[in-house]
């Protein structure tokens, strides 16, 4: 079974939630409003926490400085890959600069023509009730479970 992992990023402004989440880029998502945690698949010899910090990196452009970073869940998608999700509270993260890596892919499909497309074309902090919104169906539960963890060291 193929194996992916990613990180929630978040941060806290004024006591509200934020999360960092990313629009896909290509052809199919143009002008859909679905928005994503970066996540992606595993490399032989990496362990998850490692592919979950190298794709963020590949994905947004920026390394990671986090204050926290914990196991979230495990959850099996409709792919039936095995995403990991681990979470990390980062503060610093700017949305000027961030750039993706890139892939190609021939379109319009059948035309032979193949170009290159940014995997995310846009970055955003969103407040976390507005993110559960735009969020891919498979990553809501991520959200569920940040809130979850976040309240019970909040009661600690």
């Amino acid at each position: 079974m193929k194996r992916s992992a990613g990180i929630v990023v978040f941060k806290k402004v004024n006591n509200e939630l934020y999360i960092f989440l990313a629009h896909m880029g290509g052809p199919y998502w143009r002008g859909i409003p679905m928005w994503s945690i970066l996540k992606g698949e595993k490399k032989k010899g990496e362990n998850c926490k490692e592919t979950a910090i190298r794709e963020f990196e590949e994905e947004c452009g920026k390394k990671l400085d986090y204050k926290d970073f914990f196991y979230l869940h495990t959850e099996k998608q409709k792919s039936k890959k095995l995403v990991i999700f681990f979470a990390a509270q980062v503060d610093n993260i700017v949305i000027d600069g961030c750039h993706s890596n890139t892939f190609q892919k021939e379109y319009p499909k059948g035309s032979g023509n193949m170009q290159e497309f940014p995997e995310m074309d846009e970055y955003r902090w969103v407040p976390i009730e507005e993110a559960k919104s735009i969020i891919l169906k498979g990553q809501k539960k991520s959200l569920a479970k940040l809130e979850k963890i976040l309240q019970a060291k909040k009661g600690q």
